[in-house]
């Protein structure tokens, strides 16, 4: 693949952006992955659950958002990873594009899938599985899609600290596993040993869940539920800030 003279300013960022869905394009594996896992995780978990609609009802939403962060995280990770062993990293920084524009364009080009990712599974569980949302599917939308990039973030963060795509995988116990344990998704936050539930205070996912149990429970935008949205967003973007200033030209 040839890096090409990168164009200026914010260019830079668009052209980054583009040659990675380039990239995806010609590998159906990563697309399915990307776009059809959360789909079938959640249509899986409706059947498990046909005996107890109301139980779906209650956690369909929260896995609505975490299931997408999962995946963006495992396949970002690796493909930045493979893109530094690759050498492709070493050859693009070495030209005149910034670790910032690099971080920026893997991010848009996966913000994009996160978004096809995010329409695909909350249509397929309002309008053909039947999860019963109370208040806006466009609000339930919003919350799935920013956990998406948030795995989008802390995929792109963690590449800097591995050396192989099994380490990158390895990640996942230690960035996804706590904060799924600890979300309230399997029990109230509050009912916790009081050191867990201040842990939970202050990882992200906690604030997802948050959110979609607002929408359930048709309390539309609250404050409470813009404070949610804030605190995702902005450790999304606090996480690819941390991205670049880590990114490394090549693997150790």
């Amino acid at each position: 693949m040839s890096t090409g003279t990168f164009p200026p300013g914010p260019a830079r960022t668009l052209a980054t952006a583009a040659r990675v869905l380039r990239q995806l394009r010609h590998d159906p594996r990563t697309v399915a992955l990307l776009l059809l896992v959360p789909a079938l995780m959640i249509t899986l978990l409706r059947y498990v659950f046909d005996g107890s609609p109301g139980t779906f009802d209650t956690v369909g939403a929260s896995l609505l958002g975490v299931f997408p962060l999962i995946t963006m995280f495992l396949v970002t990770s690796i493909a930045t990873l493979r893109e530094r062993t690759s050498g492709t990293l070493e050859r693009l920084l070495a030209m005149p594009l910034g670790k910032a524009d690099l971080i920026a364009g893997y991010a848009l080009a996966f913000g994009a899938v996160a978004v096809v990712q995010s329409l695909l599974a909350t249509a397929l569980s309002v309008w053909v599985l039947g999860l019963d949302v109370v208040g806006s599917p466009w609000l339930l939308l919003l919350v799935a899609l920013l956990d998406a990039l948030l795995g989008t973030a802390l995929g792109l963060f963690v590449s800097a600290f591995a050396a192989s795509e099994f380490q990158a995988v390895q990640f996942m116990p230690a960035v996804i596993f706590p904060q799924l344990l600890l979300c309230g998704l399997f029990t109230p936050r509050d009912r916790m040993h009081p050191v867990l539930e201040a842990v939970s205070n202050v990882l992200p996912m906690s604030y997802a869940v948050d959110g979609m149990n607002q929408v359930l429970g048709h309390r539309g935008v609250t404050a409470d539920f813009c404070r949610d949205v804030l605190v995702v967003a902005g450790s999304a973007v606090l996480v690819l800030c941390l991205g670049a200033a880590t990114l490394r030209r090549r693997t150790a």
